[in-house]
């Protein structure tokens, strides 16, 4: 299956709320969700009833959810259950704390980038470090102690500068800090906690989806 590559404020639409995928676009006035509302997409969206969802179709919406918020595959977010289901603890927070520790997600949280479409691109060309090597798997886990930083030769990235420069009205988790501004250091200095997902997510209706 293709990863969408659709207009990306129709999704955030389509969800009823902001899932930050246009990057600096979300933060402005001009954002939809902003002008407009939550209103569904299309030429009827504003006279259209979202109606209430129940059972599977609540299920469904949540996991579609947060597969956009993550910018993930199916087959890829199935895995991640699947790993965290085997893991102890409770299996949705497992989930979000993989999710969270996706190096393309670091990334967008420390403030390198805009977006998570943004900061896995980064990654993927090469733009960023982890523990001074260069890594260029987005899904790479980060760990306890990890030094996540943009390579030398990209500091200068006109994308990159604009994003840690607008990066503070957002705020940074408290699992991760900047070591250097300058020279875009940043480190993990602990693992996420469920206060720390910034975002409105019902994990538990993943968890029974996946269950069934």
């Amino acid at each position: 299956m293709a990863r969408d590559r659709g207009k990306q404020c129709r999704l955030c639409r389509r969800e009823g709320m902001k899932l930050y995928l246009k990057g600096e676009k979300c933060y402005k006035p001009s954002c939809p969700i902003e002008k407009r509302g939550p209103q569904p997409p299309g030429q009827h969206g504003h006279n259209a009833r979202r109606g209430k969802l129940i059972g599977y179709g609540e299920q469904l919406r949540e996991k579609q959810r947060v597969k956009r918020i993550y910018n993930l595959l199916e087959r890829q977010f199935r895995n991640y259950f699947e790993k965290a289901a085997r893991q102890r603890g409770v299996t949705g927070e497992n989930l979000l704390f993989m999710l969270e520790r996706r190096l393309d997600n670091v990334i967008f949280r420390l403030g390198f980038a805009m977006s998570r479409r943004q900061a896995r691109q980064f990654v993927t060309h090469g733009h960023v470090t982890v523990n001074g090597r260069k890594v260029d798997i987005a899904s790479f886990q980060v760990k306890v102690g990890d030094e996540i930083a943009v390579r030398e030769k990209s500091t200068e990235n006109a994308h990159i500068q604009g994003a840690f420069q607008t990066a503070g009205g957002r705020g940074r988790p408290q699992w991760l800090e900047i070591l250097n501004p300058e020279k875009l250091v940043g480190r993990v200095t602990g693992l996420p906690r469920r206060e720390d997902v910034d975002q409105d997510i019902k994990e538990q209706l993943i968890v029974e989806l996946y269950s069934k």
